[in-house]
């Protein structure tokens, strides 16, 4: 390790040392607003959402309403105007509700960018905080560490062992070293650039160019390239969609021809062909897929989870285990030193009739305080720095004017860290150590038998849960100091066992997690004991679960380590790197696996697992990009959250779909059977367009908005491999609108074998299908339990299209002008009893359908969960 000077300190500690107030205290919250407002956002042109003129146009070019404006044009040609343009009204209203939609859709995904904004940790007022990147500006101080990705140009004041990838903006794979800018007398070493990422070290900064003022706005590069990619779900839609409507024109043309064939008049034939394709048409599935998926990530947005990957959020629901780390998830982050011992003393700090610290633990509390950051990030030395703060107050043992010279970092193979410090009347160099317990018997060189004394202790003291930290001190004559931590002669001075405390709402989540079949692994770096008191604690552990060090798992080949997966639950420490091979051990098995991760070092697992899920307030850029889903509040609840939500989204995307396959089955009856037994046609174009301002909506708004069944968390996970349009959805969806059909058909019989004239008989079977239409979404709205059980106040969406859809069904009677287009005459009071009875024997249908299948449905089908 090279030697550094002053302006090589840890960015922390480099506030510390600074006497300019600027410098110290960063800007104000006043200057930081004026410079906003003079400088714009910290952020790149962006791709701007769809504007409402290129949404309007999309709209118009659909096959839906291209169909539509043909049959428009028929009816001018056959000399009809006023239902030509009673047609092309109604088609204004269907457009205009099919815009709102899409309206929606994108501002709701629009608004997740603002989640997605990388975050700084500044100084202003003189206090550390993080802010939103786009808030920063020119004169902003700035900490960087490994593993931020750096939010603007920044002219770097202090570094320590500092190194940035700039392949984003250079091709230069290898990280550049950087340098403060009183050594490097203004040349590119002492800047980092916007977008780059820092690979190593610490460092301080000011901001000096921001948004398309940075290297990167220049070049006109974009950091973030989202949604681009067509997800399973949305190829599967797509194949579906071009298959049947390739079907459907086949099947709408071949019925042209019939009716012009049997009847020879052309343009009728034409205007059956074409009512047909659009009873046929399924233009509704890409529209509820887009609302469904959007609508989903902004769900999560507003729990604070950002879905970064929408496939993430389709195999939330698949998730069978959750791989989990320790701190800030399962524990609240939020540490206090409860005990200190030393080989000649101990000291309960928590308890309530601790007096004064004894003298003998003054050098391990002294020396534990200088191994941690003046400025304090991590929560394990802010509570160091406050039991110091408490505990030593007005004595020699605080040495706020001691100058610190070098730093020797956590690593991979010395789980301890080291600070080289200088006393103002001292010419030696003072070393303080602190880390894992083996890790600083292994630098104090200590006997075995005085090992073992004290590996004992760290026992005692982790099964009570405590992470327990190992301090040490060491003296060092002169420069120039060595490369390795070992070179020093350290003294053992005790140990410090510090306690998080179990989140409150862990213990719960966990339960639910295992009622729901999905498996919690815990996988961190404490002590075997400590990890084990936690699990329990948790609920993650039972007092005969297994559990694995990072050692032993480094001694089994592959095929041992699957043995050892089933009944291991807690992993303990372990290396970053052995994160992926957990991970990838785990998918071999099968399993959906989620990963929670903050390091640079869990980037690999994070992309490895099926969904990598990065902490947001504590995490590395490295890990949230990597991850597919980051939580903005670091807590386990959060991931049981978003797995409900993945399983509420995949089962209500299947309700729909069954409510799309039911609904057109008697819409493509009713335009076929009337042609082909010499009927008058029961559906025209008006029809259909009137049927899309019902069916629409429900399949998104009302399906999208239904809660999440009752027992959709007590069941297994379902599986990976099912697909949206699978043998029980077509199923479910055929018997369902089967049986409408054969309802509505016979009730038409009925009604014209009584003497009514078609325009009654034609009335009377289309309301009996809007109204049958209703009850189908009132019983696909929940496949669990009978529709009564839950009532209609649950969703208030479905509420409101009922209360539409009767509104304009009474419109549509009552008005002579309108009744007249629909070609409808007016049904006496007793056929409209009798249409409502068709609806209510039709919801019998489909409750005794639901009934059937819940029934002959295999237990692994889970099709509604």
């Amino acid at each position: 390790m090279a030697t550094t000077n002053h302006n090589d300190l840890p960015c922390r500690e480099r506030f510390d040392a600074m006497t300019e107030p600027q410098s110290s205290d960063g800007l104000t919250a006043a200057q930081a607003a004026q410079r906003l407002l003079e400088n714009g956002p910290n952020a790149l042109p962006a791709s701007r959402p769809l504007s409402a003129g290129r949404l309007l146009l999309d709209v118009v070019a659909e096959p839906m309403f291209l169909l539509l404006v043909a049959c428009g044009v028929i009816y001018l040609l056959l000399g009809d105007r006023n239902e030509a343009l009673m047609l092309l009204g109604f088609v204004c209203i269907v457009m205009g509700i099919t815009f709102f939609q899409r309206r929606r859709t994108e501002r709701s995904l629009h608004a997740l960018s603002d989640l997605s904004c990388p975050r700084a940790l500044v100084i202003r007022d003189g206090k550390q905080g993080r802010i939103a990147g786009r808030d920063l500006v020119p004169g902003d101080l700035v900490l960087l560490a490994e593993g931020d990705r750096v939010p603007a140009d920044i002219e770097l004041l202090s570094t320590s062992n500092l190194t940035a990838d700039e392949s984003m903006l250079t091709g230069e794979s290898v990280p550049v070293v950087k340098h403060s800018s009183a050594e490097t007398d203004g040349s590119p070493a002492c800047l980092v650039y916007s977008g780059t990422l820092i690979t190593q070290g610490t460092a301080s900064g000011l901001v000096v160019a921001t948004g398309p003022h940075s290297a990167l706005g220049r070049i006109g590069a974009s950091l973030v390239s989202m949604g681009s990619e067509l997800t399973p779900i949305q190829s599967e839609t797509r194949r579906v969609v071009r298959n049947v409507a390739i079907g459907g024109l086949c099947l709408a043309a071949g019925l042209a021809l019939v009716y012009w064939w049997l009847r020879g008049d052309a343009l009728q034939g034409l205007l059956a062909g074409l009512t047909l394709a659009m009873a046929i048409l399924p233009e509704e599935l890409p529209v509820i897929l887009t609302l469904f998926l959007g609508l989903g990530a902004w769900r999560l947005g507003r729990e604070s989870i950002l879905a970064r990957s929408i496939p993430a959020i389709e195999l939330l629901g698949a998730t069978t285990v959750l791989c989990v780390d320790k701190t800030g998830t399962l524990t609240a982050n939020r540490m206090d030193v409860a005990q200190l011992w030393s080989e000649q003393s101990a000291y309960a700090c928590q308890s309530s009739h601790a007096g004064a610290l004894q003298e003998e633990l003054h050098g391990l509390l002294e020396y534990a305080v200088l191994a941690s950051h003046r400025r304090a990030f991590d929560p394990m030395e802010w509570a160091i720095g406050q039991t110091g703060a408490r505990l030593l107050a007005n004595t020699e043992h605080l040495h706020a004017d001691w100058r610190l010279i070098d730093d020797y970092p956590l690593s991979r193979h010395m789980l301890a860290m080291s600070r080289v410090w200088r006393s103002p009347d001292h010419s030696e160099f003072l070393v303080a150590a602190k880390g894992a317990p083996e890790a600083i018997i292994d630098l104090c060189h200590l006997a075995p038998a005085r090992a073992a004394a004290i590996a004992a202790q760290v026992l005692a003291m982790a099964n009570d849960g405590l992470r327990v930290i190992g301090v040490a001190s060491a003296t060092f004559a002169a420069p120039p100091l060595p490369d390795n931590q070992h070179v020093f002669d350290f003294e053992f001075l005790g140990l410090l066992g510090l306690h998080d405390p179990v989140r409150p709402e862990v213990p719960d989540a966990v339960a639910h997690c295992h009622a729901a079949g999905i498996r919690v692994v815990m996988i961190t770096g404490d002590h075997p004991a400590t990890a084990m008191a936690i699990a329990r604690q948790a609920g993650i552990a039972g007092m005969a679960s297994g559990l694995m060090s990072g050692m032993d798992l480094a001694a089994l080949d592959d095929t041992a380590l699957q043995a050892r997966l089933a009944e291991t639950d807690v992993f303990c420490r372990i290396a970053p790197e052995q994160k992926l091979r957990l991970v990838q051990a785990f998918r071999s098995r099968g399993d959906i696996v989620a990963m929670t991760g903050d390091g640079v070092n869990d980037a690999p697992a994070l992309k490895a697992a099926n969904i990598g899920v990065a902490m947001g307030a504590r995490g590395t850029d490295v890990a949230r990009e990597a991850a597919a889903l980051v939580l903005l509040k670091d807590d386990f609840s959060s991931l049981l959250l978003a797995v409900q939500h993945g399983r509420r989204l995949f089962a209500n995307l299947r309700k729909a779909i069954v409510f799309i396959v039911a609904v057109h089955v008697p819409i493509v009856g009713l335009s076929i059977l009337p042609v082909l037994l010499g009927w008058p046609l029961l559906l025209m174009p008006v029809h259909i367009l009137f049927l899309q301002m019902v069916i629409d909506p429900a399949c998104s708004i009302v399906f999208e908005a239904e809660p999440i069944e009752a027992d959709a968390m007590v069941s297994k996970p379902r599986r990976p491999g099912m697909h949206l349009f699978d043998r029980e959805i077509l199923l479910r969806g055929l018997l369902q609108g089967a049986g409408l059909l054969a309802m509505l058909v016979g009730f038409h019989v009925c009604v014209r074998w009584m003497g009514n004239a078609d325009e009654v008989a034609r009335a009377t079977t289309f309301l009996s299908l809007v109204l049958s239409n209703l009850g189908l979404i009132y019983v696909n709205r929940q496949w669990a339990q009978p529709s009564w059980k839950r009532g209609v106040t649950s969703n208030r969406a479905f509420a409101w299209i009922s209360i539409s859809a009767s509104l304009l069904l009474l419109l549509v009677l009552g008005v002579a002008a309108i009744r007249a287009l629909f070609a409808f005459a007016l049904p006496d009071l007793p056929l409209l009893m009798q249409c409502t009875f068709v609806a209510v024997l039709a919801i019998i249908w489909f409750e005794c359908v639901k009934w059937g299948l819940s029934k002959w449905r295999r237990p692994r089908g889970l099709a509604a969960h």
